[in-house]
């Protein structure tokens, strides 16, 4: 692993080398490759904090971080606290006034809470403004916009005790909102809920109005909305009538909603951070519970401990099917576990239940669902049970595989099972739901069948195997094919349940279903291994849900429809059937609760229930892998203004021969013209950066109107002689159909990007994402294992990776064996069947622009120089997430033909700022045994064994 991160960072240095060549020659707005390499936390904080505060860079602001870790702990909030306090006071860096020095502490600490990969300390903190108490005094008054909301509610929660902790320490008052300010967040948040988009928590008049009277800040915003408040308008202290999204988040999915979050940690340290004046969170959570307790809808009890939780069917969009309510029978089936393609929020269902609905579900589709909770990306497991359907001929099928499915699509009436969902504990565990039962699986029923042979043969499987009379070690390694004569030997001989696959849905049907069930049986031949039933229909047994027909079709039973005359149930299950009803030798018990409960007491082999817990899902997002594109499309940042005409299209601008819009204004000395590039098309000198101010209506270098001075101005520039400059630099006669620009630039300087960028990428068919960046979108899947015959990658390129043994220590030699993915190697979509471009086909070309800009706008030499898909294997991306700031390295080792983008956990799990803590349990196997631990305790006896190797675990270090 070692030898792995080596040559990731080893390759990231060239790379960043070949950027820096590039950058420096002067041909982009800045000379620096402007993305800081951060291999910890707090590299991160500093380098996102550097973006608005340079300053901040190299100001010794990591190792204090790093101090406050080893003392309070890493992610401990006092750290934020501490390092924002120190910020303020100007310790590391002076910053032009004391107002922005407490300014930047805060957005380190938010910075710090968030992990440094979110943009809520820029964006979605946007400014400290110093206001006036009714008696003089000053107070602070916070300022929040919607990407707050990227901090997550705790994050945007602490970012309001980190403001009211330097508020403290440098000696400001609390806040003094009288009555109409109070009412006017209680008016806001309402107006936004309903107007705006729903709030995930949307508290009550009472809880706002005594957060908002109890905080010793003010919560503000710059307006968001169109649409007015409803009331409490003009007030002196809030600025704008417009609704503000940033405060209704801050108070609403943060403070209130994390109240309890945030009191735990309090009570712990929050009197000696000098923040005992939020014990008002004691009586908060006393009023929201009286609220709650008010709210909760008086229901009669049925006795059952799981109940039906309908939330994932609000907010349902349309076009996105429910798929089963819930709890509903022959709904997903719920099974522990955890496939190499699944976990972390990534589960698994069969693939003949995808092609049973239609094809209407697919890999990378986002499913809503009853429980645990949350969303999840769907995966396929083929060692699952899949649907149980009836066909139009009245027939009943188990498919067990996709050619099944495939054969029986256009024949299916119903699903009467839509299979198993394969969920992983650990979304339970993170999701804090707990257990529920599942149905009995072949798992399940391997550990019985050990526990057995340990408890009579002290383990030994060759004397259990011959005095069973059965291979056992054979049918542990495949208890999903066992025969109904090898499983009845087992149950017998080792006093274990029926097998699974042989074993129906006995629980779902009632004593009258059941009986009805036996009198029809009655009526048929049994024989050894067939079972043949009359063929009759009759309406009131029906109606009355006791139709027998139905009742073998709720089991599960498959059996076929002949001549519509007879019902045909053959060979192995048929013999399940007749054995769990004992042959019908035994009398009607009318105190009987279900079918399992009357199997049970007539057959002498115990059988358990089949059906467990049926999980409700509806299908939320498609699966999704395509090119992020902005709106109009455009190939280059460059605007083209009117000029440009409805495609903005440089093609008509050139027409015109000029574009008006908002431009830079540089000059080069050397050959006295204007320019809009940091370097002169003219002559290539170095150009110099001129100012421009607004209200005196004229270029100047210094001037008493700061605010209104820019360094650019509304002009007008001849688009064609740019752009002949380019293409002769291109060495080109014809150019691509459509080059398409943008109307105006929107950053802070307008420097536009180079017009040989825009040609080239149009030649290559990509396009530009808002940050200048080329953007695939793809639906994040995990996966721990794969085999090389899965991602098209030879033995030799993997080999060439470092994957030179599979799983279980064999050396690489095919391409079906199983290989464990290193954490930072991914799998690009490459679905040949979807209406968008693979990832493979758009990396492909990305790199055929970079080669070309390298080529001909820097005169360096060409860095990928690929031709085909497999030429992209061992190079790096950058994995980002939307909410995040931050890209994660990673590199290519092949592609799949799906919508999803593969990758390792902890990939995913660095893009999603998820990280365990000290205190978090985790599972750990020696070689022998798993066993559940502290993750503190494991690494602690780590640290006792391999000293040296704990800061590379990025773990904390404690005396």
């Amino acid at each position: 692993m070692e030898k792995y991160h080596k040559e990731l960072n080893d390759k990231l240095k060239i790379v960043y080398g070949v950027a820096q060549k590039a950058r420096i020659q002067g041909l982009d707005p800045r000379d620096e490759v402007e993305i800081p390499i951060a291999k910890n936390m707090a590299e991160r904080v500093e380098g996102l904090i550097s973006v608005v505060a340079p300053q901040v860079k190299g100001s010794g602001i990591v190792e204090r971080i790093q101090e406050f870790e080893i003392k309070f702990g890493k992610l401990d909030w006092r750290v934020a606290l501490n390092i924002a306090e120190e910020v303020a006071r100007e310790k590391f860096c002076k910053f032009k006034d004391k107002r922005e020095a407490m300014e930047v502490g805060i957005r380190v600490g938010i910075a710090y809470v968030t992990n440094g990969v979110v943009a809520s300390p820029l964006e979605g903190f946007t400014q400290l403004k110093i206001r006036k108490r009714r008696d003089g005094k000053e107070y602070f008054a916070l300022y929040f916009s919607g990407p707050i909301r990227s901090a997550g509610g705790t994050g945007a929660s602490v970012s309001v005790i980190i403001g009211d902790y330097i508020r403290k320490k440098m000696g400001y008052a609390e806040f003094d909102p009288d009555e109409r300010e109070i009412k006017r967040f209680t008016t806001e948040l309402t107006d936004y809920h309903e107007k705006v988009t729903n709030l995930q928590y949307f508290p009550s008049a009472e809880e706002l109005e005594f957060m908002v009277s109890n905080l010793a800040v003010q919560i503000d915003g710059d307006p968001s909305e169109k649409y007015d408040v409803s009331n409490y308008k003009d007030l002196e202290r809030v600025e704008t009538n417009k609704i503000r999204n940033g405060p209704c988040l801050v108070l609403g999915e943060g403070l209130c909603q994390k109240a309890p979050k945030l009191l735990k940690q309090l009570d712990k340290w929050g009197k000696d951070m000098d923040l005992g004046h939020w014990k008002f969170l004691e009586e908060f959570l006393k009023i929201q519970k009286k609220i709650k307790a008010r709210e909760e809808v008086k229901k009669v009890d049925d006795g059952s401990k799981i109940k039906p939780d309908y939330t994932f069917i609000k907010d349902l969009v349309a076009g996105r099917p429910v798929l089963t309510h819930p709890l509903r029978t022959g709904g997903f089936r719920l099974r522990y576990g955890r496939a190499r393609n699944t976990g972390l929020s990534s589960n698994a269902i069969h693939p003949a239940t995808m092609f049973v609905l239609n094809n209407y579900i697919a890999v990378g589709t986002q499913i809503k669902m009853e429980r645990p909770g949350k969303a999840s990306a769907l995966s396929l497991c083929d060692t699952i049970e899949g649907p149980i359907i009836k066909l139009k001929d009245q027939s009943v099928i188990l498919l067990s595989n996709a050619e099944e499915a495939k054969k029986y699509a256009g024949d299916v009436e119903e699903i009467l099972f839509l299979g198993d969902i394969l969920i992983s504990y650990g979304d339970f565990f993170n999701r804090a739901h707990m257990l529920v039962p599942c149905g009995y699986n072949e798992e399940w029923w391997a550990r019985e069948i050990e526990k057995a042979i340990e408890k009579k043969f002290n383990g030994n499987i060759e004397k259990a195997s011959e005095f069973v009379g059965v291979k056992i070690q054979r049918i542990l390694l495949d208890p999903f094919n066992v025969s109904f004569s090898n499983a009845l030997k087992i149950s017998e001989k080792l006093d274990v349940p029926f097998v699974p696959r042989l074993t129906y849905h006995w629980k779902d049907i009632n004593k009258e279903q059941f009986n009805s069930l036996v009198s029809w049986v009655r009526q048929g031949a049994i024989n050894e291994d067939r079972v043949v039933l009359p063929f009759v229909y009759d309406i009131n047994s029906d109606l009355r849900d006791t139709d027998p027909k139905r009742v073998l079709e709720l089991l599960g039973v498959p059996h076929k429809v002949v001549g519509k005359e007879h019902v045909v149930v053959e060979g192995d299950y048929a013999k399940a059937l007749v054995l769990s009803l004992n042959s019908l030798e035994f009398k009607e018990d009318k105190v009987l609760e279900n079918g399992l409960d009357a199997v049970n007491k007539i057959c002498y082999i115990t059988q358990r229930d089949k059906s467990g817990t049926f999980i409700g899902a509806r299908m939320g997002r498609p699966e999704k892998a395509k090119m992020r594109k902005m709106t109009g499309k455009p190939h280059c940042l460059f605007p083209v203004g009117d000029e440009g005409g409805r495609m903005r299209s440089f093609q008509s601008a050139i027409g015109v021969g000029r574009v008006t819009g908002d431009f830079p204004l540089y000059v080069c000395n050397k050959c006295n013209s204007d320019s809009i590039y940091p370097i002169c098309v003219k002559c290539n000198g170095r150009t110099e950066k001129q100012s421009y101010c607004y209200t005196c209506k004229k270029e100047t270098e210094k001037c008493e109107h700061a605010d209104t001075i820019k360094t650019y101005k509304r002009r007008e520039i001849l688009i064609r002689d740019y752009f002949k400059q380019a293409q002769d630099k291109l060495g080109i006669n014809e150019l691509p159909e459509l080059i398409k620009g943008i109307r105006g630039l929107s950053s802070e300087e307008h420097v536009p990007e180079n017009l040989i960028k825009g040609i080239l990428r149009a030649a290559n068919d990509v396009y530009v994402n808002k940050d200048g960046t080329i953007r695939y979108d793809a639906t994040e899947l995990t996966i721990t294992h794969f085999k090389p015959i899965e991602i098209g990658t030879s033995i030799v390129k993997l080999k060439e990776l470092g994957y030179e043994y599979d799983v279980y220590g064999n050396p690489l030699e095919k391409d079906t064996q199983i290989i464990e993915i290193k954490p930072q190697d991914v799998i690009i979509p490459a679905c040949k069947e979807s209406l968008d471009e693979g990832g493979d086909d758009i990396l492909l070309r990305s790199c055929k622009f970079i080669d070309g800009m390298l080529k001909y706008m820097y005169n360096l030499e060409p860095f990928y120089n690929v031709d085909e898909r497999e030429d992209l294997v061992g190079h790096l991306i950058m994995a980002i997430a939307p909410h995040i700031s931050a890209g994660i390295i990673c590199r290519i080792i092949g592609f799949s033909n799906t919508q999803g983008f593969y990758a390792h956990p902890m990939l995913h799990c660095a893009v999603r700022r998820d990280c365990f803590s000290y205190n978090t349990f985790i599972p750990i196997y020696d070689g022998k045994l798993w066993r559940i631990v502290f993750l503190i305790t494991h690494l602690s006896q780590f640290m006792m064994e391999n000293y040296g190797e704990m800061l590379k675990l990025g773990s904390l270090l404690r005396n």
